[in-house]
């Protein structure tokens, strides 16, 4: 058996027409263009990151998978089947994204392979008067948002909120949303890419046609009751104790202040992957110890037992219910 250590990878990153450079600031290489996301744990058709640290360098989280993915992913996080239950991003949102909607596992209209996408938001920075759009007004029915796509005015049907750093939000599967300009997000997710458009602002892509929209899977995947989405502020937090700021059937995740030696233990039931939201500090284990600083992502293996956090950092945490 491999002598299990953190794994980091080199994220893959993406070029979107709302993207910018902002993801420099966290020390990490940025292709040229108008970056929008880094994948960082990544284990999609779409994007596969590679393990850049330690004896396991060069391998692709699938070849993990493939060669570790029980001991790795624990009980509760490796399926026979399935990939890497969960997508790791870092989002520069320079311009405003998509009005957008995705899918339940459960829709029939699904791509091939494809899961759904209940993902979370936690905002690592948001300039002043920055805002995202957050589920339809009260009352607004398919009828009603089918009228207002048709018409030109879907703006009208969607509630707007303001955002500051450190605010979260859960975003299940059916919540109409939007990032929008000046803010950095990481994004905990479903291993999915299917993104369905309800509006896009009748912007040019980056091959300078319109996008193209999807306004029928959109109007059969929005829940219009409501999926439970849920959002909150996270300043309520002591030092060296878990805040919980998201929990679905797909993922937990929880933020920390790092403010002292922290001992920690992973379960045979699941990966922990650590997002390191701010500051710099140290992470420990049985056989190494790493220095670690803010927009980092380390994916720690379910056999990898206790470890130790150190430092003044804002870290989140994330694991398979």
């Amino acid at each position: 058996m491999t002598q299990t250590y953190p794994l980091q990878f080199k994220p893959e990153m993406k070029e979107r027409i709302w993207g910018g450079r902002a993801l420099e600031q966290f020390g990490l290489e940025l292709p040229e263009g108008a970056i929008g996301e880094g994948w960082m744990i990544g284990d999609h058709p779409n994007g596969t990151t590679k393990v850049m640290n330690g004896a396991l360098a060069g391998l692709g989280l699938d070849e993990i998978r493939e060669k570790y993915g029980r001991e790795y992913f624990g009980t509760k996080g490796y399926a026979e089947n399935g990939r890497f239950p969960l997508l790791i991003k870092l989002l520069d949102c320079n311009d405003d994204l998509s009005i957008q909607v995705h899918p339940t596992d459960a829709y029939e209209g699904l791509p091939e392979g494809e899961l759904g996408k209940t993902e979370m938001w936690y905002i690592l920075a948001a300039e002043p008067g920055a805002k995202i759009i957050y589920g339809l007004k009260e009352g607004v029915d398919r009828a009603a948002l089918a009228a207002a796509i048709e018409e030109g005015r879907v703006m009208d049907c969607l509630q707007e909120v303001p955002v500051e750093a450190g605010d979260a939000f859960y975003i299940p599967a059916g919540t109409v949303h939007a990032l929008c300009a000046g803010v950095v997000v990481a994004e905990i997710q479903q291993n999915s890419d299917t993104t369905y458009r309800v509006f896009d602002y009748n912007r040019p892509g980056l091959d300078g046609k319109l996008r193209e929209l999807h306004v029928e899977d959109s109007l059969n995947v929005t829940a219009y009751e409501g999926a439970g989405a849920s959002r909150m502020k996270t300043d309520a937090i002591g030092d060296n104790e878990w805040l919980t700021i998201a929990e679905s059937p797909y993922f937990i995740v929880e933020k920390g202040l790092v403010r002292a030696p922290w001992k920690l233990t992973t379960t045979p039931e699941s990966f922990v992957i650590l997002v390191i939201a701010e500051g710099t500090g140290s992470l420990s284990w049985d056989g190494g110890t790493q220095a670690v600083k803010a927009g980092e992502c380390f994916l720690l293996p379910a056999s990898l037992g206790s470890y130790e956090l150190d430092g003044s950092m804002t870290v989140l945490r994330s694991v398979t219910p």
